[in-house]
């Protein structure tokens, strides 16, 4: 009976080496990997010609001492090694409150010239 116990006890054990086979997340592999994607984001922003505030302002969820961190170290890269930016192909799509804004502007500036030329 010992012999079974034994065996139970090794197995048992070897199960709990992967905890992550058993969907329990590790806080520190997690942390670890948002700060490495966000040091990422950082210098993909800057490899892209992006200022730090568009950064931060394109990845909010992104925590900011990583981003710059990442932003600052592709900057010393590319100035070291005379890279010059990757202007992005893509451009950043428009929120929908900022087309409010400028849909509103638009016709406060229309009725304006309007009521002004009316005059």
């Amino acid at each position: 009976m010992s012999k079974y116990l034994k065996y139970l006890f090794c197995l048992s054990l070897c199960s709990l080496t992967a905890c992550e086979r058993l969907g329990l997340a590790d806080p520190a592999k997690e942390a670890a990997l948002k700060e490495a994607d966000a040091r990422a984001t950082g210098s993909a922003c800057r490899h892209a010609g992006r200022g730090i505030e568009d950064c931060y302002a394109l990845n909010p969820a992104a925590a900011r001492a990583a981003v710059y961190a990442g932003w600052k170290e592709m900057n010393d890269y590319m100035r070291e090694n005379n890279i010059a930016d990757v202007k992005p192909s893509i451009e950043v799509p428009v929120s929908a409150e900022t087309e409010e804004s400028a849909s509103d502007s638009a016709s406060a500036s229309a009725s304006a010239s309007a009521s002004a030329s009316a005059h």
